[in-house]
């Protein structure tokens, strides 16, 4: 599966975006999704994932109760939602793919591009 993620900007503190990733091929319904970031100097960081059905979903401590991502299988499509947006949540933000687990700690086999994501303060 090829994935694009979209949708990033410069954004001020408090504010929203809301990412998109595309997929390509027939088979996005049988993966799970995760979105990760990776900030400048820094490791690339877990930000959510959501299952298969789109029936569980799983956040970072960081951006849980500010973020929520969803998936429209119909569409080919995973997004997330990110409100109160914090300068420390500047980042490229990368969608990915896995086929056999779910969560933070999964294999992802697939990635896409990255969107890059600028809050300012």
């Amino acid at each position: 599966v090829q994935l694009q993620a979209s949708g990033g900007g410069l954004v001020q503190a408090g504010g929203s975006l809301r990412l998109s990733c595309s997929a390509s091929g027939r088979t996005f319904s049988s993966y799970h999704m995760g979105w990760f970031r990776q900030a400048p100097g820094k490791e690339r960081e877990f930000v959510a994932a959501i299952s298969w059905s789109g029936s569980s979903t799983v956040y970072a401590d960081s951006v849980k109760g500010r973020f929520t991502i969803s998936r429209d299988n119909s569409k080919n499509a995973l997004y997330l939602q990110m409100n109160s947006l914090k300068p420390e949540d500047t980042a490229v933000y990368y969608c990915a793919a896995a086929q056999s687990e779910y969560g933070p700690k999964a294999r992802y086999d697939y990635w896409g591009q990255g969107t890059q994501v600028t809050v300012s303060s």
